[in-house]
């Protein structure tokens, strides 16, 4: 039922490889970036497609790893990059459970900057060092909940107004694939379709209906508002059934166990590998079954899949 059927569900076809290192960034006063990679056996030989990921709020690069390892055993160069002011040194070394840590902790704008202008320098750092393994003209992006929302404005999503309005879309980026999208919560008034409006690549948003915020508190509902009102072709949307906030991330945090969690991680991983498959490889195969009946009949009654051309 899968658009390949020399696909499996749970298989990782070829062995993965990861490496870890360091870049600084000396135009930012020395600002560490840490990377995590994930590479087949035999990458080198043609260059692959290049997937670079982002944590959430309190993440670091070990995160999702689950995903990574599945994509990355199909032929993809999978790189996780680290956000120095909103990673896991929120809470390490700290007193209390991580998510009491970082609810009383304020996150200053400049963070958040710091965090966007990572992106535009690892891309860099990655043509510079990996260049011979990846091909960046076939270059996807994703995240997890504050990294979904470092996708959407590498989309082009807007974020501020007037004169502190900004802009960072990459064009550099084909496609991206948002777990737990953040929604826009300061709209100062204005419809929230100003701010997606810059959105313009295909992207594939992912959550679930117990997807809600960890520290707002909001539903999952208000997460589905980024496919909703952001008007770029080649828009999808999986709401997983039972799906929470971090099945996306391989964790639990402070939520209980998930009995579904297998079923979930699977839905993930298939689905995103699929995504990588029509936007970065051209696979018609996985495109048709995407936009047509196939993954609604696979998914059955594990959650929904909406497309929007």
């Amino acid at each position: 039922m899968l658009w390949n059927s020399g696909v499996s569900e749970d298989t990782e076809p070829r062995q993965i490889f990861i490496e870890k290192g360091e870049w600084v960034d000396s135009t930012r006063s020395g600002r560490v970036i840490p990377w995590k990679l994930y590479r087949p056996e035999n990458a080198g030989q043609e260059k692959l497609p290049v997937i670079v990921w982002s944590h959430g709020l309190g993440g670091s690069r070990d995160g999702a790893g689950f995903i990574s390892r599945y994509v990355a055993s199909h032929g993809y160069i999978v790189i996780h990059i680290q956000h120095e002011g909103t990673d896991s040194s929120l809470w390490e070394g700290k007193p209390g459970h991580p998510w009491d840590v970082i609810r009383a902790t304020h996150i200053p704008r400049k963070a958040t900057i710091q965090r966007l202008r990572d992106v535009p320098f690892a891309l860099k750092q990655i043509q510079r060092e990996f260049g011979h393994l990846v091909d960046m003209t076939r270059l996807g992006f994703c995240g997890h909940s504050f990294g979904a929302m470092t996708t959407q404005v590498m989309a082009g999503q807007y974020r501020g107004v007037g004169t502190r309005r900004y802009e960072l879309h990459d064009t550099r980026i084909r496609a991206g694939i948002l777990y737990s999208p953040v929604p826009a919560r300061q709209t100062y008034g204005r419809p929230a379709e100003e701010f997606y409006s810059g959105i313009r690549i295909p992207l594939l948003i992912m959550t679930g209906t117990e997807d809600d915020s960890p520290l707002e508190g909001f539903g999952f509902e208000h997460r589905l508002e980024v496919f909703e009102k952001n008007s770029a072709k080649e828009q999808h949307l999986l709401v997983i059934d039972g799906g929470d906030h971090m099945v996306f991330n391989g964790s639990r945090g402070k939520l209980g166990v998930n009995p579904k969690r297998g079923v979930h991680e699977r839905i993930i991983r298939v689905l995103s590998l699929a995504f990588w498959d029509a936007q970065l490889r051209g696979d018609m195969e996985a495109r048709d079954w995407l936009e047509g009946a196939g993954v609604g009949a696979w998914l059955g009654a594990e959650g929904t899949y909406t497309y929007r051309p």
